[in-house]
């Protein structure tokens, strides 16, 4: 009965269509999710780095240490997808695309491997990305070392 209601209603004013750019136009979206998930992939890596290889203790760290690293680059690609796919529109951005292929292949040779100097130009990617996404909502950037380890430069919105 309303939807009926509502009908008659639209055919006889002339209101503007609502629209949104997303699945659900709640407009949220933030890129550091994806920066503290790059940063974990690092961390990781380290932490891989600095093990002792003795005993079971070792493997049992080595086996978390994985698991978190690939975790974290999968989150960290999937934050980036959503925000590209669902924020950026490609006549205002053409240069995203590219360095979201750059993400997610960097994200993937992360997981592939535990090669530090990939992972921290995997968070320079998301760093990019993030200033980027910051500057289309006319948010100025400031880069600083994050508060923990592996304290990698960031790019944080000056608020």
């Amino acid at each position: 009965m309303f939807y009926h209601l509502f009908e008659a209603l639209d055919e006889k004013a002339t209101f503007e269509r609502a629209q949104a750019h997303c699945d659900v136009p709640c407009g949220i979206y933030d890129p550091s999710t994806a920066q503290i998930s790059a940063l974990t992939v690092v961390r990781m890596m380290d932490l891989m780095a600095a093990e002792d290889h003795d005993g079971v203790a070792h493997e049992n760290s080595m086996g978390r240490y994985i698991t978190v690293k690939e975790e974290h680059a999968e989150k960290a690609k999937h934050e980036v997808r959503i925000i590209w796919g669902d924020y950026f529109k490609k006549d205002k951005h053409p240069n995203v695309d590219e360095l979201v292929h750059k993400i997610m292949q960097l994200g993937s040779t992360c997981r592939q491997s535990a090669d530090r100097e990939v992972g921290v130009a995997f968070v320079a990617a998301i760093n990019e990305f993030s200033a980027i996404f910051w500057e289309t909502k006319g948010v100025a950037t400031k880069k600083a070392n994050a508060p923990y380890a592996p304290a990698l430069e960031m790019v944080y919105p000056n608020l």
